[in-house]
């Protein structure tokens, strides 16, 4: 075996490799429970592809076989109802993750510098992946499917001047049809995971550069062994946060397996109802709403009684994300160390954004209108209003060293000293 990997080794950097992201790549000791996520979204994209590879070979994209071709799927072909209710499920699924992940960078600067690239990254990530899920859901050409994809791409028409051409040329018709229902398999099946696997690994390395950012905010590269050049703070990821997240793979795998076998469509959350029904351009469904993962993002669309005005305030409820890492003025990172008005700010996002996704999944009355625009007004002043009141904010004294949550009643702070010493050695 070793002359094996030597062989290997003088050909492609596999050791190397290995060292340098998992057995030598030392990460903070304070992780805690948010930083599961990561390798959870890492774990439902393997997931998500493995599926649709198996999915691909018995789906048809075609406007007059692709919904019996999914019910063929569902009823004929073996375990074929298991690999359809795998993908879906985990279309959500990864959506909870990812969503989880960005809350902890959010809540402990993840994308504050030097990591501002990291942070990037992932937003363009997370709009791969709403392409993804948008494009993937016309596919069993249902009627939430056919209806919904006729909406969203009608949005595009409110831009002046290149509208009607835009959306004309999305759908490659002046309907959705044949001819859109194809382009968007190529895109789900081919074009986009492409783009999303490479902004994966870009992630991946742009972290692995700067190095991890952890509960307290702190730099673990400040304080290195001066022998060995080891962080004192640091702790290898393989094994210690690869048997970590092993653990949380299995707790994960315990609510996927829950859903799939026992509640595939969550009460219409994760499937729709609507979409069980072969699509019919002649009818429209009593209510067309996105599936709950977009609906913060109709709700600040429906707001606004301008088209054209929710057009752009929707897209730029995604578009200010991308600029967290500077909007954040504060001299502490973690949310440990920041203030009262930073916390109370954080409660109001929350509770805005729950309240967005909510409201974007009723019919549009006044009242529901009325509320939606509170909270799309509580959603942008978070971001807006972020360079003011993080200066503002009195932010606690922030260790030099990473801290833990068990600590002596003296407040001396756990070390794992001989850990570090023995893995220098």
């Amino acid at each position: 075996m070793k002359r094996l990997v030597d062989w290997v080794d003088e050909r492609f950097p596999l050791t190397a490799t290995w060292k340098q992201h998992l057995s030598e790549y030392y990460a903070p000791k304070n992780f805690n429970f948010w930083y599961f996520f990561g390798s959870l979204a890492l774990l439902v994209l393997v997931n998500q592809i493995v599926t649709g590879i198996f999915l691909t070979m018995n789906y048809k994209p075609d406007a007059n076989l692709a919904f019996a071709s999914v019910e063929y799927i569902m009823r004929d072909v073996r375990w074929g109802w298991l690999i359809r209710y795998m993908h879906s499920t985990g279309a959500s699924m990864f959506f909870i993750v990812v969503y989880l992940h960005m809350w902890r960078g959010l809540i402990y600067g993840s994308g504050r510098k030097p990591r501002e690239l990291i942070w990037i990254f992932g937003m363009l990530i997370y709009v791969c992946l709403m392409a993804e899920a948008f494009m993937g859901y016309l596919l069993p050409w249902g009627q939430m499917s056919y209806w919904g994809a006729q909406v969203i791409i009608s949005l595009f028409g409110a831009l002046p001047y290149v509208g009607n051409a835009l959306t004309t040329w999305i759908r490659g018709d002046f309907v959705v049809s044949d001819a859109t229902l194809n382009r968007f398999f190529a895109f789900h099946v081919i074009a986009v995971p492409l783009i999303l696997l490479c902004l994966v690994v870009a992630h991946l390395i742009a972290l692995h550069e700067v190095g991890s950012n952890n509960p307290d905010g702190v730099d673990i590269k400040k304080h290195k062994d001066p022998k060995t050049g080891i962080p004192l703070d640091g702790i290898p990821f393989h094994p210690y946060y690869t048997v970590k997240d092993i653990v949380g793979v299995v707790v994960f795998l315990m609510v996927f397996s829950a859903v799939i076998f026992f509640a595939p469509g969550l009460h219409g959350f994760f499937l729709e109802p609507n979409n069980f029904i072969p699509a019919n351009p002649m009818q429209t469904p009593p209510a067309i709403h996105p599936l709950w993962y977009f609906t913060p993002y109709y709700a600040i669309l429906r707001a606004v009684p301008n088209k054209l005005m929710g057009v752009i305030l929707m897209g730029c409820s995604i578009v200010v994300m991308f600029f967290l890492p500077w909007l954040d003025r504060s001299p502490a990172r973690s949310i440990r160390y920041k203030g009262s008005i930073y916390k109370l700010a954080l409660v109001v996002f929350l509770v805005s954004f729950f309240g967005l996704a909510y409201l974007g999944m009723q019919e549009p009355t006044p009242t529901i209108t009325m509320f939606a625009r509170i909270f799309t007004v509580g959603y942008f002043a978070f971001y807006l209003l972020m360079p003011l009141y993080t200066k503002m904010d009195k932010a606690k004294p922030v260790p030099e060293r990473v801290t833990f949550h068990g600590q002596s009643a003296a407040g001396t702070h756990l070390s794992f000293e001989p850990v570090a010493e023995r893995v220098a050695k």
